[in-house]
Formats: structure tokens, sequence, C-alpha cells
């Protein structure tokens, strides 16, 4: 697996894959990410950031069946590998650990 270490926008592209659980593909991806966040996201970002959580072989993918809405152009589609899911996990294992460690007091 080539480098462990997930940026914030390749965490958020990886757990979008999860949430579209089969039907995740780069459109697809781009949207939810905007619906969830309000933030507007390039699909360039997105397939550059998939090509990579693929390298790092957190993503698998496979070619979806043709449709008419896409001219006959198949889609490719994402799917959260078993080290994606570890990875994901030790992130949010790492994230709560930081957040119960604040001091109740520190958003006072």
């Amino acid at each position: 697996m080539k480098g462990s270490y997930l940026g914030e926008f390749e965490e958020v592209v990886l757990l979008t894959v999860g949430v579209l659980h089969d039907e995740a593909y780069g459109a697809g991806i781009a949207d939810e990410i905007e619906r969830q966040s309000g933030r507007s996201v390039s699909i360039s970002a997105v397939h550059a950031t998939l090509n990579r959580l693929q390298e790092k072989g957190l993503v698998t993918s496979r070619m979806g069946g043709a449709t008419p809405e896409r001219g006959g152009r198949r889609k490719r589609l994402f799917t959260v590998s078993v080290a994606g899911s570890r990875a994901l996990r030790d992130l949010r294992e790492l994230r709560d650990n930081l957040w119960n460690l604040i001091p109740k007091t520190a958003f006072e």
C-alpha cells in the first residue's frame, strides 16, 4: 500500500464512497460532498483523489453498466476496501480520543 496518510479531502471522499456504497462514482461523490458540506467540489479533484485512494489500496473500482443518461457510457463505481475501512476506523478513533481529551472548560 502506497502511503497511509490521508488529507482532509481524501478522508471526505473516502467517507462519501462509504455513504454511497454501491452507487459511488465521481459525479455522485461530488454531488454528495456538496450536499453535505455546502462546499463546491470540482469533479476533477474528486477523480484525482479517487485515483490516489485507489493507489493507496483504500478503494477498489469496477465498471458499471452503460446508461442512456450518459450516452451509453459506463460509470466507474468505487467501493471502500478492507484497508480503507481500517483507515477510517483508525481516523475515527484518533479523532474521538482527541475530542475526549479536550477539557470541558475549553469551549466555555
